[in-house]
């Protein structure tokens, strides 16, 4: 079975695609980097379904998600925002954590893996 890699760096793949499977890289909010978490979030969020729809899939194909978040505090913050993004009944599996992110002016990583 091949493996397609998009948006490919010497460190990482934006997109792999192995069959059905969709795999993302942790994705963080460019646009919103230094903003508050739910602003970060929604930015993620616009940059998933962009990704998504470049590998032939789409948000309600979701198997897998993991949050970390810089502050757990923003837990609620950023689930307001999830919440809203997520068709109804198609919410996959969620991890939530918080973390040390690679820098400061970013307080929210998503990382997806969704079925095509």
């Amino acid at each position: 079975m091949t493996i397609e890699r998009k948006h490919s760096r010497q460190r990482m793949s934006q997109i792999v695609i192995h069959g059905d499977t969709v795999y993302l890289a942790g994705q963080v909010g460019e646009n919103a980097a230094g903003g508050p978490a739910p602003a970060q979030m929604a930015d993620i969020l616009a940059r998933i379904e962009s990704l998504l729809a470049e590998a032939g899939t789409d948000k309600t194909k979701l198997l897998s998600a993991t949050i970390w978040l810089s502050d757990i505090r923003d837990f609620a913050a950023i689930n307001e925002v999830w919440d809203a993004w997520i068709p109804e009944g198609q919410a996959p599996a969620r991890a939530c954590v918080e973390a040390k992110l690679a820098a400061t002016k970013y307080t929210v990583e998503v990382g997806i893996i969704a079925a095509r």
